[in-house]
């Protein structure tokens, strides 16, 4: 790809292009897909909120299929501004659908499969990972003929979106809570579960409502104002920044160094890094497994304290490799065991517990903040990691230990297990931290119980 944009410019201006533009046309051609995806963030509320989460994501379909078409011709075209474009587009796509198909998924679930289908985007993230790093070998697509392609077959999983999803139902928690529609609701209910009988879950939902109607409709600047979420912010802010600021960018982009300093030769490192997204797939599979019997805490844990262990040894290992025959292979073990740790716990946990610590009036608003926090920190460790690299070296990754270590005490100490409880039950686990009191009340004639209740902030500084 940069060999067609020193041609491209060539055939353009009649002269060679300078290595300094070639880095910066490359760096914007890297850097834009985690701005769009900021950009799809931040239109997660206004979208979901109008056209409800099934309609944001066939409407997001655009956001991938124009891109694919612009990126597959741009040889074609002789524009390498067409692909950087491209990127902007398809980040958004991607900001979207990050935000929006857990959101759909975790509203669609039962409480008791809900952490399992909330892994199920990252389990396909990945799988879609490793087709990319398959096509990319030089002997497929990864070559000076093939790279239009590959880049072009981006559009393809969105026109089967475009094929298959109107044949799926809307939120139900959509259409009763903030459509008003109890019969669509229904309807989708009884779609969606393949039998009759759900009043249970209708009444659920209608008793969310009741505990929220007084809040209406969040913004994200009412969100943050509001003291009864903010632990739950905070929680969905130190999860997405944990998540991406652990350095699992930087290991990807550090793992050729790594696997060539092994004795892996430099047409069979491709190989390696098919085995790796392979070992990120099987991983992630395990967790969905996992999950609801296990729980998403013990997962987190688990996740980010491998990932800091990992961090912290290869630092060691990078550092003596040149001096001891065997280090380069103990730097390879800790790329596979950190790949390992954040597949069952930091890449998918944070999007299935922020689908359940907030209800239907902050959903949309949360998921808006902690996609801009995902991204932007994605875009941070783009930015900064070749400079620390250039500066630190291997001691770059104490860094990312630290930052691993640090999100693992936040877990310990604040996050609550969220495993097959409802909404509401979740809302009371951060009720005493939040200084909230719930006042529970008779719903539509049944008993007093956790489902029917409401909150109510506390006006005196002793809190609960």
């Amino acid at each position: 790809m940069q060999t067609f944009y020193k041609d491209a410019y060539l055939s353009r201006y009649e002269e060679a292009m300078d290595n300094n533009l070639l880095t910066l046309l490359w760096s914007l051609t890297v850097s834009m897909y985690p701005l769009g995806g900021l950009f799809g963030s931040l239109m997660v509320g206004p979208l979901v909120n109008t056209l409800g989460r099934k309609g944001t994501l066939l409407i997001n379909n655009v956001f991938s299929i124009v891109p694919a078409v612009m990126m597959g011709l741009s040889e074609m075209a002789n524009s390498y501004e067409m692909i950087i474009i491209a990127r902007i587009l398809v980040g958004i796509c991607a900001g979207l659908s990050s935000n929006v198909v857990p959101m759909y998924l975790g509203e669609l679930s039962p409480k008791n499969l809900r952490g399992a289908i909330g892994i199920v985007p990252q389990l396909f993230i990945t799988i879609g990972i490793l087709i990319a790093q398959v096509f990319g070998i030089r002997t497929i697509l990864g070559n000076a003929k093939g790279w239009p392609i590959m880049l072009a077959l981006t559009g393809v999983p969105a026109v089967l979106e475009l094929l298959l999803l109107p044949f799926f139902p809307e939120s139900p928690r959509y259409l009763l809570i903030q459509r008003r529609d109890e019969d669509a609701a229904r309807k989708a209910l009884q779609q969606v579960r393949g039998w009759d009988d759900v009043d249970e879950e209708l009444h659920e939902m209608r008793v969310e409502d009741q505990s929220e109607k007084a809040e209406g409709r969040l913004s994200v600047l009412k969100l943050l104002s509001l003291r009864s979420l903010r632990w739950q912010l905070i929680s969905i802010v130190i999860m997405n920044m944990g998540q991406q600021l652990s350095g699992v960018n930087a290991i990807y982009y550090y793992a050729d160094n790594i696997f060539l300093s092994a004795g892996v030769k430099e047409n069979d490192i491709q190989f390696v890094t098919v085995g790796t997204g392979s070992v990120n797939v099987f991983m992630t599979i395990a967790a969905v497994f996992i999950v609801e019997a296990s729980g998403r805490k013990l997962l987190l844990l688990l996740g980010f304290g491998i990932c800091c262990v990992a961090c912290f040894v290869l630092t060691i290992a990078l550092n003596f490799q040149e001096g001891l025959s065997w280090m380069p292979y103990a730097s390879i073990a800790c790329v596979i065991i950190y790949v390992i740790g954040h597949a069952i716990g930091p890449s998918p946990i944070p999007y299935v517990i922020t689908a359940e610590i907030f209800r239907q009036s902050s959903r949309p608003a949360a998921f808006m903040l902690a996609g801009s926090v995902h991204w932007l920190s994605n875009f941070t460790v783009g930015l900064v990691f070749p400079y620390l690299e250039q500066g630190l070296g291997p001691f770059s990754f104490v860094i990312f230990g630290v930052i691993c270590l640090l999100t693992l005490i936040y877990i310990g100490v604040i996050i609550p297990e969220t495993k097959n409880k409802t909404f509401l039950e979740i809302s009371h686990l951060f009720a005493k931290r939040n200084k909230v009191e719930i006042v529970v009340e008779q719903v539509e004639g049944r008993e007093p119980d956790h489902r029917g209740c409401r909150e109510e902030e506390v006006g005196k500084e002793t809190g609960f």
